[in-house]
């Protein structure tokens, strides 16, 4: 298990779900679509529509594309999985 990236802080979250240990799974709040106190994600950073996250309970890190707000360019949003896994 990867230790906690430096940029982790509980004050910039994101509810997205992990690709990695799906924790949210069985939670009703949840399964309804609404945000528990529970099932969220640090935001480490963004680059536009692009959030580097890692869940707290995995520890795994990985990138979501939201396709929402600032978007980049299609040449970016290609290559940007090519760095971080």
């Amino acid at each position: 298990m990867l230790p906690l990236d430096p940029q982790a802080d509980i004050g910039r979250r994101a509810w997205v779900t992990c690709p990695n240990c799906e924790d949210h799974l069985g939670c009703a709040t949840c399964g309804q679509g609404s945000r528990c106190s529970e099932h969220w994600r640090y935001l480490l950073t963004n680059t536009g529509s692009l959030l580097h996250l890692q869940c707290p309970s995995c520890t795994h890190i990985w990138d979501h594309e939201t396709g929402f707000g600032a978007t980049r360019t299609r040449w970016t949003r290609t290559t940007s999985g090519l760095h971080r896994k």
